[in-house]
């Protein structure tokens, strides 16, 4: 997202918000409902909502290097699976000033992927954009379509550095939690940096939180920083097999040089339905 400035400069940004609730390992329905109705109460991105105490402990059965494995190659056939579904992606981006909405974007997307896994979109919904001296750039929809709804195969694993954590509950199911960061960065290639919790049953990941980036800092008037929000995102267990992404929140603000922008987000990902209805 672009922030047009007076001096004819730009800000780029994000954000996400929604309240975080119960993973549960096979029942997943009635949360959006209970989101839908607490969609008010809007709270800054928290990594620990849900969280238990952290237990360093290594894995009791295996090695760090065989979860990696292990979730690398779930990840694989989560992704290959998410290609064979079709789904709702519902998103709403506000800026704020205090706890007043100044604008908003909000558009409803069928997402699917023919059979070549190209990725389709049908807009079925698209209010009247309100966002005032800001706009969405390519960056801000790569988010939306990448980095919110992570997932770490084992060919992207390569590129990353995996810090083992430890051990510990996010609601009722029992995860390795993993710091990550990129090894080094290459021109034109964006990262994600941050924490994921793995699923010790079904080697899945569960809960993402942290940004993307490489982000550019203003180092001359005329330079365009780019300031990406903290985001949390949790899964659902769809088929009884695959953890797919459920909804993303967010609730930040960004600090520029000329002043501060309170963003927030909501993203959910919903009715999925594996192609052919079987």
């Amino acid at each position: 997202m672009k922030r047009f400035l007076a001096d004819g400069g730009s800000d780029v940004y994000w954000h996400t918000s929604i309240m975080p609730e119960l993973i549960k390992r096979t029942v997943f329905s009635g949360i959006f409902l209970i989101l839908l109705l607490s969609e008010g109460l809007w709270a800054q991105t928290d990594c620990e909502a849900g969280n238990g105490l952290l237990d360093f402990a290594p894995p009791k059965t295996m090695s760090v290097q065989e979860v990696i494995r292990k979730f690398g190659a779930a990840e694989a056939a989560a992704r290959e699976a998410r290609l064979h579904y079709s789904y709702k992606q519902d998103v709403l981006l506000q800026t704020l000033s205090g706890k007043d909405v100044t604008g908003e974007f909000h558009e409803v997307t069928n997402v699917s992927y023919d059979e070549k896994g190209k990725r389709k979109e049908e807009v079925t919904f698209a209010a009247q954009n309100s966002l005032r001296g800001i706009q969405l750039t390519p960056d801000d929809m790569d988010d939306i379509r990448t980095f919110m709804p992570l997932m770490l195969t084992s060919e992207d694993l390569p590129q990353y550095t995996l810090n083992y954590a430890g051990q510990q509950h996010v609601d009722d199911l029992f995860t390795y939690e993993f710091h990550v960061e990129p090894k080094k960065e290459e021109k034109g290639k964006r990262y994600f940096q941050g924490r994921i919790w793995v699923d010790a049953q079904d080697f899945q990941i569960v809960k993402v939180c942290g940004k993307s980036g490489p982000e550019k800092v203003q180092v001359k008037k005329k330079d365009r920083p780019e300031l990406h929000p903290a985001f949390v995102t949790y899964r659902q267990q769809v088929d009884g097999r695959f953890w797919f992404p459920a909804y993303t929140r967010s609730d930040d603000t960004l600090r520029f040089r000329d002043g501060s922008v309170h963003l927030r987000e909501i993203i959910k990902y919903s009715a999925y339905k594996r192609a052919g209805g079987h």
